[in-house]
């Protein structure tokens, strides 16, 4: 189990140093650091010393060293566009997104796992045929087409919710949070239907694919035969089978919603960090960028670290092994 768990740890610091080199490479290939500095009409001598004072005349690995040093000390670099600390800037809208995002996971997990379990024990009837429908369509269309529906139908033509900002935010453990608040709520619902549509119809779709699989091998076959209940045999049995791979997949999913957030964000002028990467595009301030890059990346190797130790929680076979006859009551 120890050695399990360092070789995974030791694999996530690898993979975080990979992306700590892509984020710092955006500093040598986007852009020219000395002109977004000084200004084109800075003279040479005045590039030279900067050049210098920046350490950009060393050798590449001793800068990377020094960026991850000062990454490791919360040091992330100052706003081109703000001329503020960019970790300041970051965790001033972290909040915003870290709630949507949230709210959004809540849904995808609940409701994803909630009807794939229904679709896989019914698997006809109307109800069934009506989720698959609409499972379909928030597979097919894009994010930004659904957010632009549903303010079209909720915000313009019922008029029952926001159609774009965070309204009002609350205090919670020192953090401004829109969800405290009835009103900054309301203003949750459409951009966080909006991002976890996509993720509750995939996961959705894997556990009703996945149960139905396991439905059909012979354990189950064997405990039917011993006269267990269909609720034992679903929830279980053939629910506890289906797990490994729907948390392989949530798992990244959750990774996404943090990721693609930028899209719902724009759409909804969301005040989080997606909205502030696609505003460092437009400005080109390479400092927010690579952080939002470092970010991202770190959230998604953390969540893959989760993922694989809790295979290990849910079935010790799973862990150093890669596993071995999964369908096993």
């Amino acid at each position: 189990m120890l050695a399990f768990i360092i070789r995974r740890i030791g694999q996530a610091l690898v993979v975080l140093l990979a992306v700590g080199f892509v984020s710092f490479s955006m500093f040598k290939f986007m852009g020219d650091p000395l002109e977004n500095l000084l200004g084109q009409e800075a003279t040479m001598s005045d590039r030279a010393e900067l050049a210098e004072r920046l350490g950009l005349n060393d050798p590449i690995v001793v800068q990377y060293t020094r960026y991850l040093t000062r990454v490791l000390d919360g040091n992330l670099g100052i706003s081109y566009r703000a001329g503020l600390p960019v970790g300041k800037i970051i965790l001033e809208r972290l909040p915003a997104t870290l709630e949507l995002a949230f709210l959004s996971g809540v849904l995808a997990i609940g409701v994803g796992i909630t009807f794939g379990i229904y679709t896989a024990i019914h698997r006809d009837g109307i109800i069934t045929n009506a989720i698959m429908t609409i499972s379909l369509i928030g597979v097919s269309l894009p994010t930004f087409l659904i957010g632009v529906f549903l303010i079209w139908a909720f915000a313009v033509n019922l008029d029952w919710l926001p159609a774009f900002g965070r309204g009002p935010t609350g205090n919670f453990l020192g953090m401004e949070l829109a969800i405290v608040t009835w009103g900054g709520f309301k203003s949750m619902i459409l951009p966080a239907v909006t991002l976890g549509l996509y993720q509750m119809t995939l996961i959705m779709r894997l556990v009703r694919s996945e149960m139905q699989e396991v439905l059909r091998a012979d354990f189950i076959r064997f405990a039917r035969a011993r006269g267990l209940s269909e609720r034992a045999i679903n929830f279980r049995h053939a629910l506890k089978n289906t797990l490994v791979p729907v948390i392989t997949v949530t798992g990244l999913q959750l990774g996404s919603i943090i990721a693609f957030a930028i899209i719902t964000e724009t759409v909804f002028q969301w005040p989080g960090v997606g909205l502030l990467f696609i505003n460092a595009i437009s400005f080109v301030d390479i400092p927010v960028m690579s952080a939002y890059l470092l970010l991202v990346g770190t959230i998604f190797v953390f969540i893959n670290l989760i993922v694989d130790l809790l295979y290990f929680g849910i079935d010790p076979r799973l862990g150093p092994t890669g596993g071995e006859g999964r369908h096993r009551a």
